[in-house]
């Protein structure tokens, strides 16, 4: 693809052949990977949306990687083979691109889908001062865990929705170039010396700093694992949803 002016958002997303830290996880029925790739496809907006993918070949496989057969995106191959690795070499690259400071980065799971409009949604959060970090993702386990029994937001609101701040997210999420060179201490922090990103204490970490992390009301991604989802949101009904089949 060609961008003829600079993007709104870089998206960079990470996939592997095996994930030993996901494979245990309750899925919506006939859930594949490569259907949440179709999805962000048919839902991202390629004139506001640069997309970079990050492979991890380590664990091989017979058939070849769904990412290999398209050319419509960037694909960087990597071979590290541990969630921690993939993400620390993630940072790596995008803080080699020498972007500009207010260019929004997202990073994303290969296991996550997206209702239309996301991109909109994604630019709306960025429009609220107090924001550091956007995710799209509204966490349901923020609702029932009794970790959060006594936890209170912060409210805010767009033109097309509601916001609230919230203590931590997954490794999915969303922030200004300038937030990620400037936290970057931290983001290695919680990964290094790892087999799985502490994601949760790093955004904890980082609150402690004074960032500031927000979701939507309701969520406009979500992370598939069945008792986790974004709530309000039929996701099973999304993720039958056909999509057009990407060149």
């Amino acid at each position: 693809m060609f961008w003829k002016k600079k993007p709104k958002i870089e998206l960079f997303v990470r996939h592997c052949n095996f994930s030993e830290v996901s494979q245990h996880k309750n899925r919506i029925e006939g859930f594949s990977r490569q259907k949440c790739f179709e999805n962000l496809v048919a839902t991202l907006d390629p004139k506001r949306v640069k997309a970079t993918f990050l492979l991890d070949t380590f664990h091989p496989t017979e058939n070849k990687h769904f990412l290999l057969q398209q050319t419509d995106f960037s694909v960087i191959e990597i071979h590290e083979g541990t969630e921690t690795g993939s993400f620390l070499r993630l940072l790596d690259h995008v803080t080699s691109l020498n972007l500009d400071p207010e260019t929004i980065v997202y990073f994303l799971e290969d296991d996550y889908l997206h209702r239309e409009g996301w991109v909109d949604i994604l630019l709306e959060g960025f429009s609220i001062p107090e924001a550091s970090y956007v995710t799209l993702y509204d966490h349901r386990d923020k609702y029932f865990l009794p970790l959060y029994k006594d936890l209170t937001s912060k409210i805010f609101h767009t033109s097309s929705c509601h916001w609230r701040t919230t203590p931590s997210t997954t490794n999915t999420y969303a922030m200004k170039y300038r937030t990620l060179l400037q936290h970057l201490p931290v983001h290695r922090q919680f990964s290094l010396g790892r087999k799985i990103s502490a994601d949760h204490e790093k955004f904890l970490e980082l609150g402690r700093q004074g960032a500031t992390l927000i979701s939507p009301i309701p969520g406009w991604s979500t992370h598939i694992e069945l008792n986790l989802t974004s709530p309000c949101i039929d996701w099973e009904l999304l993720f039958q949803k056909k999509q057009p089949v990407v060149s």
